[in-house]
């Protein structure tokens, strides 16, 4: 927090710059490069994908693509993203004592085999391999396992709005959700 103060008193950025500099040009698109710091300009391709103009780009199709193109700045953030990917589930494993199933899920998890087959490249010591043929074929939920191998690896489908319609009907019949924070108390309409 101390950082974002420095930068208003000491640097002589406005709170907008600061915004925009913790925001449009953090993460991934920030190690890519993706948009020109200096003038926030969008990048070509993205307005109205993944943020409010364009020059939000951590969409990792972008990334991606970039990267495919010869792009070093994208080619280490993508490498970035594995390494932190790599780091969490081996931490996990870890502290679980192991691991029987690992399941990529959500956007890059469902639609990108490329991150994928890097991600499982440095897990081997934790037993976990994919058949490669299997992942680059994967639609919806797929089993990515190959033959002998001690830990099953799997694409599933994210299916957030069946959670949400499960959430909402036990909230409708339960009349309370524990959340975080404790529970909402919903009252539940009469007659």
């Amino acid at each position: 927090p101390g950082v974002v103060l420095w930068l208003i008193t000491e640097a002589g950025l406005s709170p907008a710059e600061v915004r925009d500099g913790l925001t449009d040009h953090a993460g991934l698109a920030g190690l890519a490069d993706l948009a020109d710091l200096a003038t926030g300009e969008a990048v070509p391709g993205t307005a109205g994908r993944s943020g409010d103009d364009g020059r939000r780009a951590g969409d990792m199709r972008a990334l991606l693509a970039a990267r495919a193109a010869g792009d070093e700045d994208a080619e280490l953030a993508v490498d970035v993203y594995v390494h932190r990917l790599r780091q969490g589930i081996a931490a996990m494993a870890t502290s679980a004592g192991g691991m029987d199933l690992l399941v990529f899920t959500g956007g890059v998890g469902e639609h990108a085999p490329e991150i994928r087959s890097a991600t499982v490249a440095g897990l081997g010591l934790l037993g976990v391999t994919i058949d490669e043929d299997r992942n680059r074929a994967a639609t919806g939920d797929a089993h990515l396992t190959p033959p002998g191998a001690t830990v099953r690896t799997a694409v599933v489908t994210a299916r957030e709005d069946i959670e949400m319609a499960r959430q909402v009907r036990d909230l409708l019949t339960e009349g309370t959700r524990r959340v975080s924070d404790g529970p909402v108390l919903v009252s539940r309409p009469t007659g």
